[in-house]
């Protein structure tokens, strides 16, 4: 629950700084005494958006600070979760906006996206305002109620688990026909263009060793001029390198001995003449070998012209890419010949996932309509104390095609009259009906989801009298079940229930008018709901009437 509530410099704020109590509150106030102000402050702690004009005239920062006590929601995970430290007796909530329009929000005074001070601001705080009447005539606020209700999380998150496959199949089903659409309609091309790389019999690495081959026989004369030159160095009678080392070996061994040295010379010669003896022969066979054939040189430039023609035809580089794409078109007309069949079976795999999906969807609605039978009974109840007697109240819900949400469609029927027949509420429903029915759902609600704190905003209008004491004392066993409930009003019955009532006010200060707030005493509430009840002139006609309507002793 909320316990303290500090704001500085914000709008018409200077400084207030409020200790909240649990149970039943009450705010009330003049029009335009601040009210709005002090839940704007609130709903920026829920991770609403900032402005930087909303910082008090010639301050540089505003500040809007609460704390919590979570002791009793069990609200650990999230802390955990967020890598925040869990304080569950004294939980700190701050946000703060310079004059630069620079935002920056704080958990336990760890720093927090505004996303996740968000999903904290949500499970805090409920700010009930009247604008979200208009949420009582749409399917997401309608479907959630009953959602809540039927506490049916798991099975929606099974049945979304489910759905989500069967989506994921269709999809691939959806593009396997168009695949096999678009290559049958280009099923002559791919083939065409399949046969024209296949019977050019490509090979990897042929490309490398024809030009190879091309750049040798284009240099014939050069090639065979060299190994011709080597050949005759190394081998050639009388000045040969060959001869000559065997002759300079066989004298140093002739005097070997007489002179070991020479024979270790002559040793180290014969490794040498090995080698040289060896490469003469190669270079010799090489030049045996080197012949140059027109014919074969006109065979393989034309080889590399149909490749070269190929990979400019085709947009790609090398023999290897032609290759990849002559294997990728014969997969692909295989695919063409073999498409039917595959799309049977995925067919099939579709079918399966849309009946697991709708076994889901079918259990959750079972749960569903459950749920919707207990609310209207509830609802029913409360609204004929609420002084509507003849109250008619069903929830529709109708078979749809499976969504993300479910296989249902809700509508919320309504008739406060006899003989009058069902419409949907937000239609028919008059201002002070809304906000009985609201009311009565909100407390549905809460019961069932725990929110530590419930701030209604005004959503007595439209009632009076008797109906407005029933909604207070609604507010007040909500206020008493574990959960903190605060109402702004303008209405006495209401401010007169409250265990708590705090008065906000315009005040001058200096040479500007600030907003403030104020716990009321016993006395001060006399007064407060008395100028409620008659106006500016408080008679004591109306004091009496206060301290009867507050019981006053």
């Amino acid at each position: 629950m909320l316990k303290q509530l500090y704001i500085r410099n914000f709008t018409l704020i200077e400084r207030l700084d409020m200790t909240f109590r649990e149970g039943f509150s009450v705010i009330t106030g003049e029009t335009g005494a601040g009210k709005s102000i002090i839940l704007g402050a609130i709903g920026l702690l829920k991770g609403q958006r900032a402005d930087s004009k909303l910082i008090k005239r010639g301050a540089d920062k505003c500040v809007i600070e609460a704390h919590f006590d979570l002791s009793r929601y069990g609200m650990e995970a999230f802390f955990i979760d967020n890598d925040v430290e869990y304080d569950p007796d004294d939980c700190i909530v701050r946000r703060e906006i310079t004059a630069s329009g620079k935002s920056r929000a704080f958990v336990n005074d760890t720093p927090v996206p505004l996303s996740v001070l968000k999903e904290l601001g949500e499970q805090l705080i409920d700010v009930h305002s009247q604008h979200q009447n208009l949420l009582l005539g749409t399917q997401d606020f309608q479907m959630e109620v009953v959602d809540i209700i039927a506490d049916d999380r798991h099975l929606i998150n099974d049945y979304r688990a489910a759905f989500d496959k069967y989506r994921l199949k269709q999809y691939q089903l959806d593009e396997m026909r168009r695949q096999i659409e678009n290559n049958k309609a280009n099923a002559d091309f791919l083939q065409y263009q399949y046969d024209e790389l296949s019977a050019a019999s490509l090979v990897e690495d042929e490309q490398k060793e024809l030009e190879a081959l091309s750049n040798q026989m284009s240099h014939y004369e050069d090639i065979k001029t060299a190994l011709y030159q080597a050949d005759n160095a190394l081998s050639g009678e009388g000045n040969g390198v060959t001869e000559n080392l065997r002759t300079a070996i066989n004298a140093l061994h002739s005097i070997e001995s007489v002179m070991p040295k020479a024979g270790e010379l002559a040793s180290r010669m014969d490794a040498d003449y090995i080698d040289l003896k060896d490469i003469a022969d190669e270079v010799e066979a090489q030049l045996d070998n080197v012949d140059f054939d027109p014919k074969r040189l006109d065979n393989i430039n034309d080889r590399l012209d149909k490749i070269y023609s190929l990979e400019k035809k085709y947009h790609l580089d090398t023999v290897e890419q032609l290759i990849h794409m002559r294997d990728t078109l014969r997969k692909q007309l295989e695919n063409i010949e073999n498409g039917d069949g595959d799309l049977r079976i995925l067919e099939g795999e579709v079918e399966k996932t849309h009946k697991e999906a709708e076994a889901k969807a079918a259990t959750l609605s079972e749960a569903r309509h459950k749920a919707a039978r207990k609310i209207e009974k509830e609802i029913s109840q409360r609204l004929v104390s609420l002084g509507m007697p003849n109250i008619q109240f069903v929830i529709c819900l109708t078979s749809t095609d499976l969504t993300p949400s479910g296989a249902d469609k809700v509508a919320y029927m309504f008739s406060a009259n006899k003989n009058v027949p069902l419409q949907p509420a937000a239609q028919v429903a008059s201002g002070g009906e809304i906000a009985r029915l609201m009311l009565s759902l909100k407390a549905m609600i809460s019961g069932a989801v725990k929110l530590p704190t419930i701030i209604f905003d005004e959503i007595d209008t439209g009632v009076s009298g008797k109906i407005a004491e029933r909604m207070a004392e609604i507010m007040c066993e909500m206020g008493n079940n574990e959960r903190q409930v605060i109402s702004i009003t303008h209405l006495p019955q209401i401010a007169a229930m409250g265990a708590t009532h705090y008065k906000v006010f315009k005040e001058d200060k200096d040479d500007v008018t600030v907003s403030t707030m104020t716990m009321l005493s016993a006395e001060d509430r006399v007064r407060e709901i008395a100028q409620m009840l008659s106006g500016s002139d408080i008679s004591e006609a109306a004091i009496n009437n206060a301290k009867a309507l507050l019981k006053y002793k």
